[in-house]
């Protein structure tokens, strides 16, 4: 996810920087690798702003690092471009008015979007009445927890299983089959790559054939390469599909595989939202004719340009009591099949759906 993003960002910034930079000065990167470690987030959030004195932070993949770090941020005053983390509680930690002003921008789909989705695709559309949650010990994987819970009860139902495991697990043997005595009929997942794999594996080791459906992140590379045959089928919403459907996206995809010699994003999501972050950015300086924080704020709050990125175009993202670019009607549901992640409904990107807008009033 971090690297993804990461490349994703150097992309723009190349792009920009050959066109004349903003302001008539070329975009200085400084890169730090938090680790997925809060207490190195922490650190290096203090160094970027005392010692580097950056005017904008992109990045955070980790909801609980950007959760410790972001604070510091917000008490200097310098707008964090959140570019991958999806906790629901990301940009709702200094909203006003118990904040005077929030300096934390999102252009994920948040977990509340996500879980949504996810219930509404396995519950509504698919039929499946017995769900199971195995989600990771992180706050990413229990906050996605929380709010699968709640989407199922919004429906009526509650899990009948709910279960734990740590990051680097190797073995879901016992959870897996604490679901199949429940009779779990399909299973929603909230983790990350690896350990996803291992339960598509585990379940196929026990002969156990149900669908696998949750958050984007069963779209990741490590997921797909650790689970082999195992991960076709698995589902998840996306803001980004790696598919040339548009001039634009083919562009990014070109540039991206020529620029990273790479055949398969890593994690297509990760680079297109880094990317995209990069030139709303550059869009704000622009408009605010400076780089101090609150103009920064102001302008992405306030964005008068229309700025045409990969996940969407970015009309208007931002309002003061809104600091989530993505909406729900912007992602789709993906689908793992032979190593790669497709549409999983072609008519969800085809024609006026290629391109979705943020709806006001979401």
């Amino acid at each position: 996810m971090g690297v993804s993003m990461r490349d994703g960002v150097k992309l723009a910034v190349d792009e920009i920087n050959k066109k004349g930079g903003v302001l008539g000065r070329p975009i200085v990167l400084v890169e730090r690798d938090d680790e997925a470690k809060n207490e190195v987030g922490v650190q290096i959030a203090q160094e970027l702003i005392n010692k580097e004195g950056v005017v904008a932070t992109i990045g955070f993949v980790n909801t609980g690092v950007a959760l410790a770090s972001q604070r510091f941020y917000e008490e200097a005053e310098i707008p964090v471009l959140n570019s991958v983390a999806t906790g629901s509680a990301i940009t709702k930690q200094f909203e006003p008015p118990q904040f005077k002003d929030n300096y934390v921008f999102r252009f994920a789909a948040n977990d509340t979007i996500q879980s949504g989705m996810i219930v509404e695709e396995a519950i509504t559309r698919q039929g499946f009445k017995r769900p199971a949650i195995l989600a990771d010990a992180t706050n990413y994987g229990q906050l996605g927890r929380d709010d699968l819970v709640k989407a199922l009860a919004a429906k009526g139902l509650k899990a009948v299983a709910i279960e734990k495991f740590n990051i680097k697990d190797v073995d879901m043997t016992s959870q897996l089959l604490r679901a199949r005595e429940a009779s779990a009929d399909v299973i929603l997942t909230y983790g990350i790559g690896p350990e996803l794999g291992q339960i598509a594996n585990g379940m196929a080791k026990l002969g156990w054939k149900v669908p696998l459906i949750g958050s984007w992140t069963l779209a990741m590379g490590s997921f797909i390469d650790t689970a082999g045959p195992n991960g076709d089928g698995a589902m998840m919403p996306q803001t980004f599909i790696q598919n040339p459907n548009t001039p634009r996206r083919k562009a990014f995809i070109e540039a991206y595989q020529k620029s990273f010699a790479i055949d398969r994003m890593p994690s297509p999501v990760s680079a297109a939202q880094g990317y995209d972050s990069v030139y709303v950015l550059a869009a704000a300086i622009e408009q605010a004719k400076k780089t101090d924080g609150p103009a920064l704020k102001d302008a992405l709050e306030n964005l008068k340009v229309k700025v045409e990125g990969v996940v969407t175009i970015y009309d208007r993202p931002f309002s003061r009591g809104d600091h989530e670019a993505i909406t729900a009607n912007i992602p789709v549901f993906g689908v793992v099949k032979g190593g790669r992640v497709v549409a999983a409904r072609d008519e969800d990107i085809a024609g006026e759906k290629a391109i979705r807008i943020k709806q006001s009033g979401q």
